[in-house]
């Protein structure tokens, strides 16, 4: 669906308190900009702080920034990486690294923009979640995309109490869809049907143990391709998760007048010590305390 670009500019640098940082996620800067061609970038440069006004020229910020073009064109660059920029691309810029980008002077572009920082999001740099070798995504102009965006605005224009959370509630959905954007281009479309084939094979033995060379033979792959596969689609090997399903069912067998024995037997556990270290591990509650954990 084509995204509505019709937001008014819009801009503001955002304070925060120690209570915001406790949760490990701020929103420093949000904004919409359209720029008509012709226009020097960046325009109004002097409403912007000092180390947001080199944007055209590099700079290194102290923060995470996630820009969307929904009209235009222009370039980014990242350090030594060139990137042609044209409706519908988002592009995640990263903390210490430097960076230029601008709209084509004759042609401009619409940009939308949110600003961010936060232990939580340096954990996910650090695991390579968010990484240098993925900084631009060619989402295409999407509704829901944008709706990310708007309702940050929203959420800095009222200012409510805990206005900072909300706000980053949608930066992390945000970068959620360009995370998964990114993994499912990566993979063949045979990728899903293997996977969902499999996915179908382990449900319908739940109380069985797992088989991976009858799961591998009925979809006609090997055992280390059907690894492979699983592994790279849904970040789990096939055996996590056949014992992620297993534990969802001994949750609901659970909540019914069963007992602990009876459940790990009817899940073809044979050793119920083993069986309840492995539900208070993936829980945290152990499966004897489960049902009285649900009624507290």
């Amino acid at each position: 669906m084509s995204a509505d670009t019709g937001t008014p500019s819009f801009f503001h640098y955002l304070p925060y308190s120690k209570e915001d940082e406790r949760f490990g996620m701020v929103c420093t800067t949000a904004g919409a900009a359209d720029i008509p061609p012709n226009t020097v970038y960046p325009p109004r440069i002097k409403d912007h702080p000092i180390i947001f006004r080199q944007v055209a020229v590099g700079r290194v910020l102290p923060e995470f920034q996630i820009v969307y073009i929904t009209k235009g064109q222009g370039a980014l660059t990242v350090e030594d990486t060139d990137y042609t920029l044209s409706p519908g691309s988002l592009f995640l810029l990263l903390p210490g690294v430097k960076h230029r980008y601008k709209p084509a002077y004759e042609i401009g572009w619409q940009e939308y923009w949110v600003g961010f920082c936060g232990d939580y999001f340096t954990r996910l740099l650090r695991e390579n979640i968010l990484s240098r070798e993925h900084v631009v995504f060619k989402m295409g102009l999407q509704d829901y995309i944008l709706s990310y965006f708007n309702r940050i605005f929203d959420e800095i224009r009222a200012q409510q109490p805990l206005y900072q959370l909300r706000a980053c509630t949608q930066i992390f959905s945000l970068l959620g869809e360009m995370l998964v954007y990114e993994r499912r281009k990566e993979q063949p479309g045979s990728y899903q049907k293997i996977v969902e084939h499999a996915k179908y094979l382990m449900e319908s033995n739940v109380y069985g143990a797992i088989n991976l060379s009858t799961i591998s033979e009925q979809i006609g792959i090997s055992i280390s391709r059907l690894h492979e596969i699983f592994k790279t689609y849904t970040a789990m090997t096939p055996y996590q998760y056949f014992i992620q399903i297993k534990i969802h069912k001994a949750e609901n067998l659970l909540e019914q007048d069963i007992s602990v024995k009876e459940a790990a037997y009817r899940l073809g556990f044979e050793d119920q010590s083993y069986f309840s270290r492995l539900f208070k591990k993936k829980t945290g509650i152990a499966p004897s305390e489960w049902k009285k954990y649900l009624y507290t």
